[in-house]
């Protein structure tokens, strides 16, 4: 199913209409939708470079657009709504890991999944269920999609089609590096209160969550 859903979305890249359901996948994958709309991203970013730019600022906005019906799942309908949904996409393991980190870190927890491949639509959708700050939300949402989709189409842009073998063999590695600058010094003073390994041993462990 998961294969069918991919090279249904990969076709609509070259729809005529393929911004509008960029837009619409990174809007729906970032509540509910399984497949990541990097791969449709690429792919309009590899036809039409002097686009990249735009197309990714379009996939950024969707998605934080996208970010806000996650948290209305989890804070208004969870219990009818988002506990199926975890399950379904099977995240209901994780989501009390999540929560835990959410509470101890929230805005970096975001911000470190511009690195790292946790779905979007956990965070967004645990955010909502413990009532993370609107505001802090919406940021650390903007800066965590922006990392994750402007460093693709900013790549694009500067260097057109040939750039493509380069991302797909050190993107990953790239965006680390950008993220451990970001919050190294966050997780210094962390660390040197003592506060750093204890969240995360008590939060590896969290196998249930409360409101």
């Amino acid at each position: 199913m998961l294969r069918k859903l991919y090279e249904w979305t990969m076709e609509k890249a070259q729809h005529r209409h393929a911004e509008g359901w960029l837009a619409l996948f990174a809007f729906v994958e970032a509540s509910f939708f399984p497949i990541p709309p990097h791969p449709l991203l690429g792919l309009m970013c590899l036809a039409n470079p002097k686009k990249a730019v735009r197309y990714a600022l379009v996939a950024t906005l969707a998605s934080v657009a996208g970010g806000l019906l996650g948290y209305a799942i989890g804070h208004f309908v969870y219990d009818l709504v988002g506990e199926r949904l975890l399950e379904i996409l099977g995240l209901s393991e994780s989501f009390p890991v999540a929560a835990c980190y959410l509470r101890e870190m929230g805005f970096w927890i975001f911000v470190a999944k511009g690195a790292t491949p946790i779905p979007f639509k956990l965070l967004t959708i645990t955010a909502g269920f413990i009532a993370m700050p609107i505001g802090m939300f919406l940021l650390a949402s903007l800066v965590s999609r922006s990392i994750s989709f402007m460093i693709v189409g900013v790549l694009f842009r500067l260097f057109g089609a040939p750039i493509k073998r380069f991302i797909d063999k050190y993107l990953v590695l790239v965006t680390a590096g950008f993220i451990v600058a970001v919050i190294a010094g966050f997780a210094a003073i962390t660390l040197l209160d003592g506060g750093g390994e204890g969240a995360r041993e008590m939060c590896a462990q969290a196998t249930a969550v409360e409101r």
